[in-house]
């Protein structure tokens, strides 16, 4: 399954790399992409385990940048 989302209050490119780099490592994402200056997340993961994988990406984007949110 492939999805966007909007992701709001990057403070910058940088934390915005880490977390792409980041959601890029949990088991069952096979293609993640996130673009600063559009405040686009996109993913692309297993079917059975979206959900999951979307509560992940959450934790990480809130550990790597706290101001941040990934509009569900």
């Amino acid at each position: 399954m492939k999805k966007s989302f909007k992701i709001e209050d990057l403070c910058c490119a940088n934390c915005a790399a880490k977390i792409e780099t980041a959601i890029g490592k949990l088991e069952g994402v096979s293609k993640v992409s996130l673009n600063f200056l559009a405040e686009k997340l996109t993913i692309e993961a297993d079917d059975s385990r979206f959900d999951e994988i979307m509560k992940e990406c959450v934790k990480i984007a809130k550990r790597i940048e706290p101001d941040c949110n990934i509009i569900l």
